[in-house]
């Protein structure tokens, strides 16, 4: 039976043209049910547009309010019927695996909070974003914005749920996906896990990363200590540990840096006569280039550590970002990540529970 997906229509910052072009192609391409979750006359004229969506599983649900990138986290609570409470109710409630959105990113971090709530054994869901590497593999990044304040615990726990997605999305060269939660016990080095710091050197950081680092190296996991932010895309690490404040610094930066590599690549390739004809010569391998560093192939990032799926992307996500957006959901539900978190966190200290036990009974 295909997977359900709930997205929200009018999240992003040209809805909802954008979502129901994703949502056409992923029900096509993936064979994915799609939910449209806003305002239904809205949806429907722009549905309209597109006769070939009604031989396709998608559907419209109404909601009658949406949160806008201007509001602020408080309309959480005062927009009870918006399209991200409607679709991650549907998700709570079984009607949906999965919900994605393009909306404002604070409202959906702490609407998720509320309705779905997190795992057993996480303090703070994190943000998770995937990015290509040099070698052409894929590298992830958490937290990226969600936890801007991180005890060192919480990049513990980042650490852990990372090697899970990560193995989980990524890993056939590491084996069984969910025999093991950890690389170590199977005989295969899991992905590799860093802490993101100024230095490789243990003693290099400050006071939180150094903590986290005497944390991280007695997990089960494949453990590389200390990474920069110029291994990011070298290939050298495959799971990066930041607190929300860096790892979104870092995330933003990036983006920057390649939207200058695009624009500038683009301007030099039209300079004269002699750049144009090579570009068309080499036509292939700029395409190749260009889709390398198109973050929209990799679908959004996953909110980790909550009781159900919730992928957010950009706000200027266009029909191929949310269509990757939705291949992400199903994937992620479809492999059970949530429960292999749970698992493997409460894996990490089985004794701690204990005395938790004995002073309530």
């Amino acid at each position: 039976m295909p997977s359900v997906i709930a997205l929200d229509a009018m999240g992003s910052e040209r809805a909802p043209k954008p979502e129901i072009e994703g949502a056409i192609q992923a029900a096509r391409q993936y064979g994915v049910r799609v939910l449209l979750i806003g305002p239904e006359a809205t949806i429907k004229a722009e549905l309209d547009r597109h006769p070939a969506a009604l031989r396709l599983p998608i559907e419209i649900v109404h909601a009658s309010e949406y949160i806008t990138m201007d509001d602020k986290v408080e309309a959480v609570r005062a927009k009870r019927d918006s399209s991200m409470r409607v679709g991650l109710r549907m998700v709570r409630e079984g009607q949906a695996a999965g919900f994605v959105t393009a909306g404002n990113t604070g409202a959906a971090m702490a609407t998720a909070k509320v309705v779905l709530g997190a795992v057993a054994g996480v303090d703070r869901p994190a943000l998770a974003a995937v990015f290509p590497t040099a070698p052409g593999a894929a590298a992830m990044l958490l937290d990226v914005g969600a936890n801007v304040d991180c005890e060192p615990h919480n990049l513990e726990q980042f650490a852990v749920m990372g090697d899970i997605y990560f193995r989980a999305m990524f890993g056939n060269r590491f084996g069984n996906r969910f025999g093991n939660m950890f690389g170590k016990k199977s005989g295969t080095p899991g992905p590799r896990v860093g802490l993101l710091s100024i230095g490789e050197e243990e003693a290099k950081g400050n006071q939180l990363t150094r903590e986290a680092f005497q944390l991280l190296k007695q997990l089960p996991l494949n453990f590389i200590g200390n990474v920069e932010g110029r291994d990011l895309y070298n290939g050298k690490v495959d799971v990066i540990v930041a607190d929300g404040f860096v790892g979104n610094v870092a995330l933003k930066i990036s983006e920057g840096v390649a939207n200058l590599v695009r624009t500038a690549l683009k301007e030099s390739l039209k300079a004269t006569i002699t750049s144009q004809v090579g570009a068309l010569l080499s036509r292939s391998a700029f395409i190749d280039f260009k889709k390398r560093l198109d973050h929209t192939e990799y679908g959004g990032a996953p909110l980790l550590g909550l009781k159900g799926v919730c992928i957010i992307t950009h706000g200027s996500s266009n029909a191929n970002a949310m269509k990757n957006a939705v291949r992400v959901a199903a994937e992620f539900a479809e492999r059970g990540i949530n429960d292999s978190i749970e698992r493997g966190l409460a894996a990490l200290k089985p004794a701690a529970a204990e005395p938790e036990v004995a002073r309530t009974t």
